[in-house]
C-alpha cells in the first residue's frame, strides 16, 4: 500500500511570489518530521506550470551550462542530462538561496545525532564561500532529460569532501500526460537489515527535498545511520525533464 504524502501547501505557486515568500509558506515543520521519519518530504506545486515550461525549455541552449553527460557512457544509467554554469538562471539561484535556511536546520540537527562535527551556517552564500576554499567551485544545479528507455541508476550525489545532505529535486513534467513510467525512487540501507525503498508520487511542478547519503533514526539502543540511493525508474514513453538543486558545488 502506497503511503500518502502530506499537502504541506493549499495553493499552487504563484510567479507574482518571491521565491523566499512560496518557500517559507510551506509547512515547514510537518516537512521536517516527513524527513525525519522517512528521508524525503514532497512540497507540492513549488513551480508554476509556465515556470516549468521555462526550466525544461533552456535544455537545448547550451550556452546555459557547463557540460554535458550522457548517463551510458559512465555507467550511471540511459539518458542525458546538463549541470549550469554561473550565474543560474534567477529563478534557480532563488530558490537554491531560499530553500537552503529551512533545510540547513534538519542538517544541523542530523548530523548532531549522528555524532558529526559539521556545522552549516544560516545562509547559503555562506556555505558557498566554504565550499570553494575547499576547491569546490563548480556549480552543480542541473536539468535532466529522459526518454523511452531511459533510468537513473540509484547514486548519491556526492561531489567532494564538502557536501550538504539534502537536495531537491522538481519534477518539470506532468506524469500521465508528457511522459508514463519514470518514478523517482529513494533507496535506505539499514544496518543488519533488508532496505527500504520509497517511491515518491510528484505531478509536474512539485519538488521532493531528500537525504543525499546518511541520515540519522532512532532505534531502542539510540541512533544509528542509514545510507540512502536515490534513482529514477525507467521511462515508458513520452519525455521527462527534472532539474536537481543540489547546494553545494563541485571540485
Amino acid at each position: 500500500m502506497t503511503r500518502p504524502f502530506a499537502d504541506f501547501t493549499a495553493h499552487p505557486a504563484s510567479e507574482d511570489a518571491s521565491t523566499e515568500t512560496r518557500v517559507a509558506a510551506y509547512d515547514w515543520q510537518a516537512l521536517t518530521n516527513e524527513l525525519d521519519s522517512f528521508g524525503c518530504a514532497v512540497l507540492p506545486k513549488l513551480l508554476s506550470l509556465e515556470e516549468c515550461r521555462s526550466i525544461s525549455g533552456l535544455y537545448p541552449d547550451e550556452s546555459h551550462f557547463r557540460s554535458h553527460i550522457h548517463m551510458a557512457r559512465h555507467g550511471f544509467g540511459k539518458g542525458e542530462y546538463r549541470y549550469f554554469k554561473y550565474p543560474l538562471p534567477d529563478l534557480l539561484g532563488g530558490l537554491r538561496a531560499a530553500l537552503y535556511p529551512h533545510l540547513a536546520g534538519v542538517a544541523n540537527a542530523w548530523n548532531v545525532r549522528m555524532g558529526i562535527d559539521e556545522r552549516y551556517p544560516d545562509d547559503h552564500a555562506s556555505f558557498l564561500q566554504r565550499c570553494h576554499a575547499a576547491g569546490q567551485t563548480r556549480p552543480t544545479p542541473l536539468l535532466l532529460q529522459y526518454v523511452p528507455g531511459d533510468f537513473n541508476c540509484l547514486h548519491q550525489d556526492l561531489y567532494g569532501d564538502l557536501a550538504f545532505p539534502i537536495q531537491v529535486a522538481i519534477l518539470l513534467s506532468e506524469p500521465g500526460k508528457d511522459f508514463t513510467g519514470g518514478e523517482f525512487v529513494l533507496t535506505e540501507q539499514r544496518p543488519r537489515m533488508q532496505s527500504r525503498v520509497e517511491v515518491v508520487p510528484l505531478r509536474q511542478g512539485d519538488a521532493v527535498a531528500f537525504a543525499v547519503h546518511n541520515r540519522p533514526v532512532q532505534g531502542t539502543k539510540g541512533n544509528y545511520r542509514v545510507n540512502l540511493r536515490h534513482g529514477v525508474s525507467r521511462l515508458r514513453s513520452g519525455m521527462r525533464h527534472t532539474v536537481g538543486i543540489i547546494f553545494h558545488d563541485a571540485k
